[in-house]
C-alpha cells in the first residue's frame, strides 16, 4: 500500500514546504544540505518537502510556503513567511534557532526535546 503523504500532489497541498535559498558561487551549498536534513528529521511528520534552490550572490535564506500556488482565490504567489535571511539577520542560522521558527509556525505545540529546553537562572 502506497503511502499518500508522499505523493507530490499531497506534499503540496496538505504539508508545508520549506525552501532554502543559497548562494552556489559562495559554496553553501553543503550548508543548506545539512539545514534541510536537520528539519527533515525534526519535522519528517509535519513537512511535505524541503528544497533547495540555488540564488544570488550572497544569498541564503529559509521560508516556509503554507499552502500551494493559487489557494485561496487567483493564481496569487502561495502564502509563505520569512524565517531566516543572512543578510537580516548577520549570519547563518543555528540550527535549533531555526527548529523553533519552524515550529512556532507550522506546529506550536510541537516539543523540541533538549533542543528546546530554556535555562532557568539561578
Amino acid at each position: 500500500m502506497e503511502d499518500s503523504r508522499n505523493s507530490p500532489e499531497t506534499a503540496r497541498s496538505k504539508f508545508p514546504r520549506i525552501e532554502i535559498e543559497y548562494c552556489p558561487a559562495c559554496r553553501w551549498l553543503l550548508r543548506a544540505a545539512w539545514i534541510a536534513q536537520e528539519l527533515l528529521t525534526t519535522f519528517e511528520k509535519e513537512v511535505g518537502e524541503v528544497a533547495l534552490q540555488p540564488g544570488p550572490s550572497g544569498t541564503f535564506t529559509v521560508r516556509i510556503v503554507t499552502a500551494p500556488s493559487g489557494e485561496g482565490g487567483g493564481a496569487a504567489a502561495p502564502p509563505s513567511t520569512l524565517l531566516w535571511d543572512r543578510k537580516q539577520e548577520g549570519g547563518f542560522p543555528e540550527a535549533k534557532e531555526l527548529k523553533q521558527r519552524v515550529r512556532d509556525v507550522i506546529a506550536p505545540e510541537k516539543g523540541l526535546g533538549h533542543s528546546d529546553v530554556k535555562k532557568v537562572p539561578l
